[in-house]
């Protein structure tokens, strides 16, 4: 649990660890350089708590204090929390049940309720709903190109996985969703608790609001440089499949354009909008949806990667696709 300077959430967020049912767990809490009160709340927990540690490594950043819990964890499970979020009382106990339970599975993660309700805008609920359901390893391998399917707080993680997988990295991107996008790379099996275990404050001054590495075009760049590596984009390829781009827009265009820019080559676009059907944009044929059904019955059926962001455009989409046979991963994509 890295904190900087979060003195007015770290008691509630404390209290909340030591409720837990499960009992057999380490605080790891790394401050990274507080200024305010934050590493003496801390000290005084560990005082009548021996499960709770103060590490202070000095001002190292975010993803360093992140690497420095994970190379001093004892125990064979990560627990991520963060220093204004609150757990429910059997988070820990639910999800180590999980992954012992599940062998197969290297990550849980659990559903989240937003907080406080003044702070919640209407399009981060839908996000946090649309998270929610991502429960199966398979719906979330599924969704992973939309937006990150977890929530960081919420994730518990065998140590060994996270460790052969090369831990936490620094760059111009999320460091969180870049982890589950590697994972999912190296062929590593995501699930989720489908239960509210975690409480997930929102604020103004939360850093995903404000460092520019979980702006939207750092999330478009990495997300293109994850998705012309993947597993079932390439084995389309392989096989000559012909790979079609749902949504010819301008913005649209903007965020394939980088995609391509990895040497992926698309043979098409779909959209709906009357006015781009029959032309050539980008010099690519731009055809109606209803061009998919019929080329879903040729030998060589197209891998559909759908580009429309509008949530409830893509679950139509997502229905249209499945009615026509065409199958979320092996046959088509999501993209955020």
């Amino acid at each position: 649990m890295p904190f900087r300077n979060a003195a007015a959430t770290l008691p509630e967020c404390l209290d909340s660890l030591a409720a837990q049912t499960f009992d057999r767990f380490e605080v790891l809490a790394i401050d990274d350089g507080s200024t305010d009160a934050s590493a003496v709340l801390v000290r005084k927990f560990a005082a009548v708590d021996c499960r709770v540690r103060l590490v202070q490594p000095g001002r190292v950043g975010l993803v360093a204090a992140l690497n420095l819990g994970v190379e001093m964890a004892a125990g064979p499970l990560i627990a991520r929390m963060d220093a204004d979020d609150v757990m429910l009382p059997t988070r820990l106990a639910a999800q180590a049940a999980y992954l012992a339970e599940h062998p197969d599975i290297d990550l849980v993660a659990t559903q989240v309720d937003l907080f406080p309700p003044e702070e919640i805008a209407a399009g981060y609920r839908e996000y946090v709903r649309w998270q929610n359901a991502c429960l199966t390893p398979d719906q979330i391998a599924g969704n992973i190109y939309v937006e990150s399917p977890l929530a960081h707080p919420s994730v518990m993680i065998r140590k060994a996985v996270l460790q052969r997988v090369g831990g936490y990295r620094h760059g111009d991107f999320p460091e969180d969703y870049e982890l589950w996008l590697r994972m999912h790379a190296a062929g590593c099996r995501m699930a989720k608790v489908p239960q509210v275990l975690l409480r997930w404050r929102e604020s103004a001054a939360r850093t995903s609001r404000v460092d520019p590495r979980y702006d939207r075009a750092a999330f478009d760049r990495l997300r293109a440089s994850y998705l012309a590596r993947a597993r079932w984009l390439r084995a389309a390829v392989a096989v000559g499949r012909p790979i079609i781009v749902w949504g010819a827009g301008r913005k649209t265009r903007q965020r394939v354009q980088l995609l391509f820019d990895q040497g992926v080559q698309a043979a098409a676009w779909i959209d709906i909008n009357p006015r781009k059907i029959g032309k050539v944009i980008a010099g690519l044929p731009v055809h109606p949806p209803e061009w998919l059904e019929a080329a879903a019955l040729e030998a060589t059926r197209p891998f559909v990667l759908s580009y429309v962001t509008n949530h409830g455009a893509r679950d139509l989409i997502e229905g249209q696709l499945t009615a026509w046979g065409y199958r979320l991963g092996e046959d088509y994509l999501a993209v955020g």
